[in-house]
C-alpha cells in the first residue's frame, strides 16, 4: 500500500520561503516519476513540478520556475519541495502524488498541506 504524507505547511509572509516534505512508503520508488500539484480555492488542481527519482531531472510549471525546487532523501524515502521569493498567489493546498510507471498517470495521491502567503 503506497502512502504519502506532507508536512511542512503553514502561514508565511510574501517573499519569504517554505520547504514541504512528503513521506513516502509501501513501494520502492526510484523507478517513480514524483509530483507536486496545489489547488488554490475556487481553482483546479494544477501541477507545480515533477521529478523522476532514479534520475534527479526535474521540471516545473512556468510560474514556480526559478523559485520553487524538487529534491529527494533516499535514506528517507522522502521528497521536497523548496519554495523560495513566495508570493500570495502561491496560496494553496499543496498536494505531493506519485506516477508509478512514468507515464504521467498520477496513481497515488497524499493528503496535502495548507500552505498561505500573506502579502
Amino acid at each position: 500500500q503506497v502512502q504519502l504524507v506532507e508536512s511542512g505547511g503553514g502561514l508565511v509572509q510574501a517573499g519569504g520561503s517554505l520547504t514541504l516534505s512528503c513521506a513516502a512508503s509501501g513501494r520502492t520508488f526510484s523507478n517513480y516519476r514524483m509530483g507536486w500539484f496545489r489547488q488554490a480555492p475556487g481553482k483546479e488542481r494544477e501541477f507545480v513540478g515533477a521529478l523522476r527519482w532514479r534520475f534527479g531531472r526535474t521540471g516545473y510549471t512556468e510560474s514556480v520556475r526559478g523559485r520553487f525546487t524538487i529534491s529527494t532523501d533516499n535514506a528517507k524515502n522522502t521528497v521536497y519541495l523548496q519554495m523560495n521569493s513566495l508570493k500570495p498567489e502561491d496560496t494553496a493546498v499543496y498536494y505531493c502524488a506519485a506516477d508509478p510507471d512514468n507515464d504521467y498517470a498520477w496513481d497515488y495521491w497524499g493528503q496535502g498541506t495548507q500552505v498561505t502567503v500573506a502579502s
